[in-house]
């Protein structure tokens, strides 16, 4: 069976919107994280799209391209010990308050 990612000539219906669209300023963050991470020798992209690869079937079906970048890039930090759920639930917290 093949993973969520491997979508080859699985049947669905949905239109793919191809629209072009202007970047969020979280999605740019989200782009230049990435940028600084790879270009640091934190993680690779190989890395990323590993991280993205293992994502459960119902996150990755409603997760849009960052989305996926940031579930992955959190993924990967933590596996590293460079993050850690408790400390990133901290900061979260504290910025939702």
């Amino acid at each position: 069976m093949p993973l969520i990612h491997d979508r080859g000539g699985l049947p669905d219906d949905r239109p793919i919107d191809r629209a072009e669209h202007e970047l969020e300023d979280w999605e740019l963050t989200a782009d230049a994280l990435m940028q600084a991470l790879t270009g640091g020798g934190v993680m690779t992209v190989d890395e990323l799209r590993r991280g993205v690869e293992s994502m459960e079937r119902w996150r990755y079906e409603h997760a849009s391209y960052y989305d996926r970048w940031i579930t992955s890039i959190e993924k990967v930090l933590v596996e590293k010990g460079v993050l850690n759920g408790a400390e990133i639930d901290r900061r979260v917290a504290e910025l939702g308050a």
